[in-house]
């Protein structure tokens, strides 16, 4: 599931007419980025969920994605390149359904019904160029039992005290923000089960028919006080495409 329904208040007024995930990073829409990794690694269902200008994203993207090489002398790679010959598309329409965004658990647990019992979730604002969606990673989560799995990365500027701890165990941990121990920045990267958005972790029905708006946050920390969510750093390019500043920083990079 790819999170793209935020208004994007920081990164006005770029957003009042263009909905952030379609804001150029390097000459493609920030959302595409992360729908040719999911096409790399195999993964061909995507669901997207939209708010703010919700219809441009769907115009944009249609229903089914194909990936192109980046420049005719990539083209050859195609195959190589992308393990999926196209991504199908789904939409969860936030905004037009209920009038606004539904934070991200209200529009993961929209979403749910469109979703199998293991799927990853990612910031449709996050430009993650190198991180790798692999079949591995699912396989081992699968394996561990575990509610959901996140990549953190070390804190950027905007957000010193990070969000979580990590044990030496590799389990995530609800550290206070005052904590001597370690904490570092939710990436927006995670594998979940559908089961971390049914009872008794989260109380909003399957399809979220009321509408009703909730935050991620409260549910992974009530998890991870239960040794229920795994966690391991990602020390692959990250950032946040959070304010106009940042998103020059990126375009400008070489």
């Amino acid at each position: 599931m790819l999170l793209a329904a935020g208004r994007g208040e920081r990164m006005r007024p770029l957003t009042d007419a263009t909905p952030k995930p379609l804001l150029s990073v390097r000459g493609k829409p920030l959302l595409q980025w992360p729908l040719e990794a999911l096409a790399r690694g195999g993964f061909g269902r995507v669901v997207v969920n939209t708010a703010w200008l919700g219809e441009q994203i769907s115009a944009r993207f249609g229903s089914v994605f194909v990936p192109q090489p980046s420049s005719a002398k990539h083209s050859m790679l195609l195959n190589k390149e992308y393990s999926a010959d196209s991504v199908q598309i789904a939409y969860s329409h936030e905004g037009r359904d209920f009038g606004g965004a539904l934070e991200t658990a209200g529009g993961i647990a929209r979403a749910l019904p469109l979703l199998g019992e293991v799927f990853w979730v990612l910031a449709g604002d996050v430009f993650a160029p190198d991180f790798a969606f692999s079949q591995a990673a699912v396989e081992r989560f699968v394996a561990s039992g575990k509610l959901a799995h996140l990549w953190l990365v070390p804190n950027p500027a905007h957000n010193p005290r990070g969000d979580f701890g990590l044990s030496p165990e590799g389990l995530a941990l609800n550290l206070p923000t005052e904590s001597a121990q370690p904490r570092y920045t939710y990436s927006t990267i995670g594998l979940y089960r559908k089961a971390l958005f049914e009872p008794p972790w989260c109380n909003i029905q399957a399809g979220n028919p009321q509408g009703i708006s909730a935050p991620l946050a409260p549910l992974l920390r009530a998890a991870m006080d239960n040794a229920q969510v795994s966690a391991e750093l990602y020390a692959g390019a990250w950032t946040d495409v959070g304010t106009p500043e940042r998103l020059n920083d990126l375009n400008h990079l070489k």
